[in-house]
């Protein structure tokens, strides 16, 4: 329960705005197709979720474990198209540290004014977990995307969840964060982002929440 207590003894309830949030595409590499739990639904939830952060303007931090071994992000993601439309906003970082925040990362998201991160990729008891857990301490507000996160065996994605879970982070779909962000239906962008989520269709993969 204290993991999700905000400051001042306040229930943390996990709203996001599009301000101040960033999407974390973690390791989801070429060399892991054939052998992660589902792994068509991490990559289409993954290249949904960067199509809806182009269309926000919201950052993408993606990396990339070891990638002389394991090769880069999946095309499919759209990770290019994401940075070169970005500003600088958006990028795609080598490592060998299991989380994501590397020394790099952590330079470059704390330009962005980000308070809120949302995650996808790989391996949910690894480098998601390890990156939950490190983002979590340093006070950001962290949202695991379940219909976007695995690893090769589905209890370890089972496990891993429910300890970041008890750890204070918020477990969500991709559809329900997306619509937190856009909070109304005359938002500007809703009719972009609204195609997005219809041109999505069904989850190819059977990942469930825990």
């Amino acid at each position: 329960m204290a993991g999700m207590l905000a400051a001042g003894g306040r229930r943390a309830l996990g709203k996001v705005d599009i301000a101040s949030t960033a999407f974390f595409v973690c390791d989801v590499q070429d060399r892991f197709r054939n052998v992660i739990h589902e792994m068509g639904s991490v990559i289409s939830t993954s290249s949904f979720m960067v199509s809806v952060a182009t269309t926000l303007d919201i950052p993408v931090i993606a990396t990339e474990q070891y990638p002389k071994a394991l090769l880069h992000t999946c095309e499919e993601v759209g990770m290019a198209s994401a940075v070169a439309s970005s500003g600088g906003r958006s990028a795609v970082f080598e490592k060998t540290l299991f989380s994501m925040c590397t020394p790099e990362v952590k330079e470059h998201v704390a330009k962005l004014g980000v308070k809120a991160v949302a995650i996808v990729g790989l391996e949910t008891h690894v480098c998601v977990q390890q990156t939950c857990l490190d983002l979590l301490e340093d006070g950001f507000d962290v949202h695991i995307v379940v219909d976007g996160v695995s690893s090769q065996r589905a209890v370890d994605r089972s496990v891993a969840l429910d300890r970041m879970r008890a750890a204070g982070a918020h477990l969500t779909t991709a559809e329900s964060i997306v619509f937190m962000l856009m909070k109304d239906s005359k938002a500007p962008n809703f009719r972009a982002v609204s195609s997005l989520v219809k041109s999505r269709g069904k989850d190819p993969g059977n990942l469930s929440a825990l």
